[in-house]
């Protein structure tokens, strides 16, 4: 069975099917709630404004298939603005909720008062938290991997926080519940650090 990768004009697609497909897997780009579900495991890939993406998803009618995978514990991946979608809300929204699939909420960073550029761009250290999330087998901590947001997620729940990064704050880069993943970076940009990450997410049972 393939991998659904989800194609809602948000994201770049095409680097994150290669990724999967050079990790070993078959890969299938699709907008189809009928493919997703056929499915084993599922990308939400994602780049771009929090409202835009909503609405994206709800005029294809995916947002009920996302949160089916996710209650049925299929592995289901969020890149990017991605991850951001599987929280309840962000700053960034002026009228669409998120898919409420993990506790928390996305901010953005605070430029003035933090000294920082907005959006952070670049490579930064991944400090691995739970050295048992199957995402991060074999990645070594302050592994470096490659960034491109101006959001970040706030989980509540801080047991789901498997990795985090600095950048003048501490802030959860990759989240972990049940068969839910999360990478607020790009695995697909992140060269050998990012094909062990989407090679474990292939070999995941």
């Amino acid at each position: 069975m393939a991998i659904a990768v989800i194609d809602y004009g948000m994201g770049n697609i095409h680097s994150v099917a290669k990724a999967l497909e050079v990790s070993g897997a078959r890969v299938l780009v699709t907008n189809k709630a009928s493919e997703i579900k056929s499915c084993r495991k599922v990308v939400l890939p994602g780049v771009g404004a929090f409202d835009d993406a909503m609405s994206e998803l709800e005029a294809r009618g995916l947002t009920g298939v996302i949160k089916e995978c996710a209650n049925i514990k299929k592995p289901l991946l969020g890149i990017c603005l991605g991850m951001q979608l599987f929280f309840e809300r962000s700053q960034e929204a002026k009228i669409k909720p998120g898919l409420g699939i993990l506790p928390g909420s996305v901010v953005k960073f605070d430029a003035k008062a933090r000294r920082i550029k907005v959006p952070h761009m670049g490579w930064n250290a991944l400090k691995v938290k739970l050295a048992d999330c199957p995402l991060l087998s074999g990645i070594n901590d302050r592994e470096q991997v490659y960034f491109c947001h101006s959001y970040y997620p706030q989980p509540r729940d801080l047991a789901i926080v498997a990795g985090v990064t600095d950048y003048a704050l501490e802030f959860a880069s990759v989240a972990w519940k049940d068969k839910v993943y999360g990478a607020q970076f790009h695995p697909e940009k992140s060269q050998g650090a990012g094909l062990r990450i989407m090679k474990n997410f292939v070999e995941l049972c």
